[in-house]
């Protein structure tokens, strides 16, 4: 039975009689009289959900705690890609994407000062499926495009974020030996001679009273606004724009199924669909922006008068109506490195570790991806006991440096894109230009760069290979367009171009 323990009295009650199950449980009725268990997680989003109904699947008893069980409202996590889904799958949760209205993702049409180029996801890739000329599919990735009948390519998936949240609640809800528990978590509880993290002390939301819970590991994923970064690692998150969004109600998008990112003299702007009625636009502005300074009034007419002008005409119409009414939401866009931590008893995951820009929409890839090794890494087979911190502290080692190939390409593939799109100055604007160029010419310009953003290319040279085409191609455009007078000039030029790449 799922268990949400919110405002029941202390010591709980015992389990009753129509619940063979849970009375013939020690484990569970150690979680719920003594709130002992093998896990403790903090933080019921992305990845703490995902991760409870992982470890509760291989016979973990977890305690999973969340402030608020209410549905979240956000403007970012909106977007899942191929990588993501693959992983979802894999982790026998792709179910939690039905019945949410999520609109199917092909790819993206990227839009430079008004002309468009569609950039699909890559057949020639991991992460479709091979189909015979029937459409049944064959089991496997992609191998071979010479194959027996067509290619499906992969997918990904748009939605409202607090719906594709509470399908994942939902899932944990029905695992036996999961808790769930709606309190506010203030502290960690340590042992004062050895500083192995015990639990957390948390104030439950509707009995309003404190508690302790214990558990052999504490899994920190209390989300961008960690309370408790600050106290296990060195990093601070360094966030130097917003988002700021608008939900456009029955937008004409350019090219449906696919995520727009439209470019031109500010910074980008971003369009995706996120229900069959409602389309998200995140519109980015850098910190200092003149045009959206207080003097000139603020963020609604910077977007008024400078944003709106630049949209696809179908869009302007809908955008400018729910600028009308009013209801603009912003979230930070943060950079945070990941980093190991060696605190026995306790892992810092999730956001409150890493992050990236948003641009990309790579970050709940990122998280299913996690939660996949740490399947595998502190699975009962490989770690029968998580009270060993130093078996646990090797294997955490070892998810650092695996989760590499595909967190530093998604992560260093936002930041620069980032850059590139935000254009500020004349060496990055040529970038910008060689960048779409790029994208023209199609082919392999287009699959390696669309696959290493949809987490089912996970190469970092192949990260680098095209980052320094691109450049390449930027300086040769400088230089074909340059007259002859000016080319000493334009070479010296297209140094500082490279440098900048």
């Amino acid at each position: 039975m799922p268990l949400i323990l919110d405002a029941s009295p202390s010591p709980s009650p015992s389990p009753s009689p129509a619940s063979p199950a849970i009375e013939s449980s020690p484990t569970t009725i150690r979680r719920l009289e003594h709130h002992e268990s093998d896990v403790v997680i903090v933080g019921a989003g992305i990845l703490g959900t995902s991760l409870a109904v992982t470890l509760a699947r291989q016979g973990r008893s977890v305690i999973l705690l969340e402030k608020c069980l209410k549905e979240p409202d956000r403007i970012v996590g909106e977007l899942l890609q191929p990588g993501g889904v693959q992983a979802l799958e894999q982790l026998g949760l792709r179910n939690c994407l039905e019945n949410i209205d999520a609109i199917t993702v092909k790819g993206y049409e990227v839009i430079y000062y008004g002309t468009g180029v569609e950039i699909p996801y890559p057949a020639n890739a991991a992460g479709g499926e091979i189909l015979e000329a029937t459409g049944r599919p064959l089991a496997g990735e992609i191998i071979d495009s010479r194959r027996l009948g067509r290619i499906r390519r992969p997918e990904g998936r748009s939605f409202h974020h607090g719906r594709f949240i509470q399908q994942l609640r939902s899932a944990a809800m029905r695992e036996e030996n999961i808790s769930l528990i709606e309190g506010t978590v203030t502290g960690t509880i340590k042992n004062g001679w050895t500083g192995q993290v015990l639990g957390v002390e948390a104030e439950r939301t509707k009995a309003g009273r404190k508690d302790v819970f214990f558990g052999q590991l504490t899994v920190l994923a209390d989300g961008y606004a960690s309370r408790f970064r600050k106290e296990f690692i060195t990093h601070s998150p360094v966030s130097k724009s917003r988002f700021y969004g608008l939900e456009l109600i029955d937008a004409d998008l350019p090219r449906s199924m696919h995520g727009h990112v439209v470019l031109g003299e500010g910074a980008p702007v971003l369009l995706y669909q996120i229900g069959t009625h409602e389309t998200r636009a995140l519109v980015d502005v850098p910190e200092g922006t003149p045009t959206a300074s207080h003097a000139n009034g603020g963020v609604k007419e910077h977007l008024r008068r400078v944003v709106l002008p630049s949209l696809p005409k179908c869009v302007q119409s809908s955008f400018e109506k729910s600028l009308d009414d009013g209801k603009i939401r912003s979230m930070p866009n943060s950079w945070l490195p990941p980093s190991t931590q060696q605190v026995p008893g306790m892992v810092l995951l999730g956001d409150a570790m890493n992050m990236r820009h948003p641009l990309t929409g790579g970050g709940m890839t990122v998280a299913f991806n996690d939660v996949l090794m740490l399947r595998d890494l502190l699975s009962p087979e490989q770690v029968p006991n998580l009270g060993d911190t130093e078996h646990v502290k090797r294997q955490m080692r070892t998810f650092h440096w695996r989760r590499k190939n595909l967190t530093s390409v998604i992560n260093i593939l936002a930041q620069a894109l980032y850059s590139l799109f935000a254009a500020n100055d004349p060496h990055l604007r040529a970038l910008q230009h060689g960048c779409f160029r790029y994208f023209q010419r199609g082919g392999a310009c287009v699959d390696g760069p669309v696959g290493l953003l949809a987490g089912i290319i996970r190469q970092p040279f192949v990260l680098f290979y095209h980052f320094f085409a691109v450049a390449l191609l930027a300086m040769w455009l400088m230089v074909r367009k340059s007259p002859l007078w000016r080319l000493p000039w334009t070479l010296l030029a297209t140094v500082g171009v490279f440098w900048k790449a």
